[in-house]
């Protein structure tokens, strides 16, 4: 007998309560006597602040308080917001705090913070805080940051935050050695998440008991409750971080940003619950962006296109200040740069760079997206030079199964080796050509048909998952005769967890899918959790959800086999009930309830074992690496720069497949955000640092019109040998490739190099008419 539940295509159990109207996300938290908050940010890029009179504000009819970086000082001391991944040597020297105390370094940052009896109170007092300021030079990119003729932080003397330079294998030596070389630079833009529900926060403090309980917490809440309690001077078991429903992150949301300082703070204060909501305009001035970086890549060959060895200069933007990733996204370019090829000599130097912009931070595969486009642009050009078709050359170089697991090397600041674990490189990108209708369609590249030009690209990739910290814990308690509990360490931003977490609970406990609960996004669940980013909720929370329920499992067998008096392994347990090992009778010997009694306090048979109930916590030996390929036919409008998508695929191995409907609303929707991302997307500013497209006016979304009907191939080839259940991560993987295989297909359409996203409209007609001068 079996359990069927692992590999089923089961519907999302969480959307009955969306689907009815009674999901509760945290602008729907409401209590007594509650009052709102907004933020007062500074107009200005770069400034040092003079004075701030909040007076007027003050005398405001519904005006509860006023708080700016001097309040702060004088009740608790001020901390900056420290680093939550990876922090380098010397970065911590430019951390943000919560106010701006005597400067500011980007259009945005929060000065003070106003409390009032309505929302519209608050933000009519906002225009009562009067803040003078000193204007300063604004730096708007990475070559005006390293010229170091104005700097954001004059005590450190410079505007590089953190550099990294390594190698691997003899990278002069291959260069030396090569037939073919080429130097190229390329530009990813700064874009960012904009998911459908901002960010926001709900605090209540209450005096008598001494707790604080905050609403809104996502990602990673065991992290930011430790910040939280460091900075507000309490215990961290006093405060409660509750998550609602959650209307999407991809990494922005749910990072420590001043705001989740902020409004607990505004809470103790004043004495009752405060909440603040995000608007969209806040949302693209003041969250993380991502994203931008220029890299100078250089690549060397043998004249039959076998890679030799590459050379690269990251120039990683990270904005006013490093915020909670530091350095983490340029150095996971650097990381990743050589994806699936096999190049034996590779160096790099990474230079994070201040700017007087929004402080960069993750979004979707950080680093994985950047450098995935990279490379494979510099292969398209590559093969060009050499008359190799684009494709026969990434087959000539791509890591073979055969060679699995391969160990890339060192390519980090820590002492930690990459690793792929497993994969099929080759099969997954015949398999998107064959999709494609690639030989068909190789006659029509660059040709004109119906006014636009037609062209086709492809881009490999792999990318590593369940990173940060190793481990992750769950929970498994049966509570009733047919309710098993599911507590969780992770959070959820909406992928599905009370789904695929029961699936993998039902199959590893051995009971029905409809008996099982899962619950999440509440510190006091577990006491520990390593949050929810980096595609490692199943990989490491899924893996921890099966162990705690094989122990449960293994002590139900243990407790019946007392009770009846044989050996555990002479009993199975399937579908909530105890049968007889290899005894084809129809009824079981035993339920789970009449288990759970025998496991009860009060019952002779438990010897000790009371409950059914386990804990277990998962740790990865090291990261799982899912990898894919993506083919893309697109048709170029020369005269408006319109382009469009005529067919989209996408090759994926991630492992063993939980659930495979899940998976494909995961992996399709993320690659419409990247083609959204590729296509339209773009946070620019002019040369004084203003952001100019701060309203949806002018920063772009995509529209059904612009995403196409994705075909997706889910290949179940390589499951990771590292974790029990094969997975390898699946949330983040859809976007990596889409700016470098549509940028592979307009290139190929136009014959012209694109070597900088976004490929927005306007962009594409300057490609054109490059076209058309040559």
């Amino acid at each position: 007998m079996t359990q069927p539940y692992i590999g089923a295509a089961i519907r999302r159990k969480e959307d009955r309560r969306f689907l009815t109207g009674t999901g509760q996300f945290v602008d729907d938290v409401k209590l007594p006597h509650m009052v709102y908050a907004a933020v007062v940010r500074s107009p200005h890029p770069h400034a040092n602040i003079l004075t701030i009179d909040a007076s007027a504000a003050q005398q405001m009819d519904g005006v509860i308080a006023v708080f700016t970086y001097r309040h702060i000082e004088a009740l608790v001391k001020p901390r900056p917001i420290p680093l939550r991944n990876r922090s380098y040597p010397g970065i911590e020297r430019f951390l943000q705090y919560p106010l701006a105390s005597h400067k500011v370094r980007y259009a945005g940052e929060p000065v003070a913070i106003v409390i009032a009896e309505t929302r519209y109170l608050a933000e009519d007092a906002l225009d009562g805080v009067v803040v003078t300021y000193d204007s300063l030079p604004a730096i708007v990119d990475a070559w005006q940051s390293m010229q170091n003729d104005v700097l954001l932080f004059e005590e450190h003397g410079t505007n590089v935050a953190y550099e990294f330079t390594s190698s691997l294998g003899d990278v002069d030596q291959a260069f030396r050695q090569a037939d073919y070389t080429r130097k190229e630079r390329f530009h990813c833009h700064r874009h960012t998440a904009n998911p459908m529900e901002t960010r926001g926060l709900v605090a209540s403090y209450a005096p008598g008991r001494q707790e604080l309980t905050v609403w809104g917490e996502t990602k990673v809440p065991h992290f930011n409750r430790r910040v939280l309690a460091d900075m507000l001077e309490m215990p961290e078991h006093r405060i409660h971080f509750i998550e609602p429903d959650v209307g999407g992150g991809f990494g922005v949301r749910g990072e420590f940003y001043p705001e989740n300082f902020l409004i607990p703070f505004a809470a103790m204060q004043v004495g009752r619950p405060v909440k603040w909501i995000e608007d969209r305009r806040e949302h693209l001035t003041a969250a993380n962006h991502s994203r931008e970086q220029v890299c100078e890549l250089e690549i060397a060959a043998k004249r039959d296109g076998t890679l030799l060895g590459m050379r690269a200069n990251i120039y990683g933007v990270l904005g006013g200040y490093a915020r909670t990733h530091g350095a983490f996204i340029p150095v996971s370019t650097a990381a990743l740069l050589t994806g699936p090829y096999r190049i034996p000599n590779y160096g790099w130097d990474v230079k994070c760079l201040l700017t007087n912009k929004v402080g960069m931070g993750t979004y979707s595969a950080p680093g994985r997206y950047e450098s995935c486009f990279f490379r494979e642009r510099m292969l398209d050009m590559m093969a060009a030079d050499l008359g190799i078709d684009p494709t026969e050359l990434r087959l000539k170089n791509l890591i073979p199964p055969s060679a699995m697991p391969y160990e890339v090397g060192r390519t980090r600041p820590e002492d930690y080796v990459i690793t792929y674990d497993s994969g099929d490189y080759p099969a997954l990108l015949h398999k998107a050509l064959e999709l494609v209708g690639y030989e068909q369609l190789r006659s029509k590249s660059g040709l004109m048909q119906d006014g636009k030009y037609h062209g086709i690209g492809t881009a490999c990739f792999v990318k590593s998952t369940g990173t940060g910290i190793p481990y992750e814990g769950a929970r498994v308690a049966v509570v009733g005769p047919d309710q098993v509990a599911v507590y969780l360490g992770v959070a959820t931003l909406g992928q599905g967890h009370e789904t695929v977490m029961a699936q993998i609970c039902a199959d590893g406990l051995g009971v029905p899918l409809d008996d099982v609960a899962v619950y999440h996004g509440n510190t006091d669940f577990m006491p520990y959790g390593g949050g929810t980013s980096a595609s490692r909720v199943t990989t490491l929370g899924g893996n921890a959800v099966y162990g705690a329920a094989q122990q449960v499992r293994e002590k139900i067998l243990r407790i019946s086999a007392r009770y009846l008096d044989v050996r555990p392994g002479e009993l199975e347990f399937v579908q909530g009930h105890v049968y007889r090992t290899g005894v084809q009778a129809s009824e079981p010997v035993l339920t789970l309830g009449q288990v759970l009694e025998l496991a009860g306090p009060a019952s002779p048979h438990h010897e000790g074992e009371v409950g059914l109930e386990a804990t277990y916590y998962f740790q990865a030996s090291q990261e799982c690496y899912p990898c894919g390929a993506h083919a893309v036919h697109v048709a170029v409008d020369p005269e408006t720069g319109k382009i469009d998508i005529l067919k989209y695929v996408i090759a994926e191995d991630v492992g063993h497949v939980i659930n495979p409907l899940l998976l494909t609303g995961q992996a399709i929707g993320a690659a419409a955000q990247g083609v959204g991302a590729t296509l339209l997307e773009e946070l620019v500013y002019d040369d004084d640092g203003q952001l100019l497209s701060g309203t949806f006016v002018d920063y772009l979304l995509p529209t059904s019109q612009e995403v196409p009907d994705f075909e997706l191939a889910i290949l179940d080839l390589a499951p990771s040998p590292i974790n029990p259940l094969g997975v390898k991560g699946a949330g983040e993987i859809g976007i990596v490739a889409t700016g470098a295989a549509l940028s592979n297909a307009v290139s190929n359409a136009l014959g012209v190099q694109v070597r900088a996203l976004p490929l927005s409209p306007h962009k594409v007609r300057e490609l054109a008419a490059r076209r058309n001068e040559a």
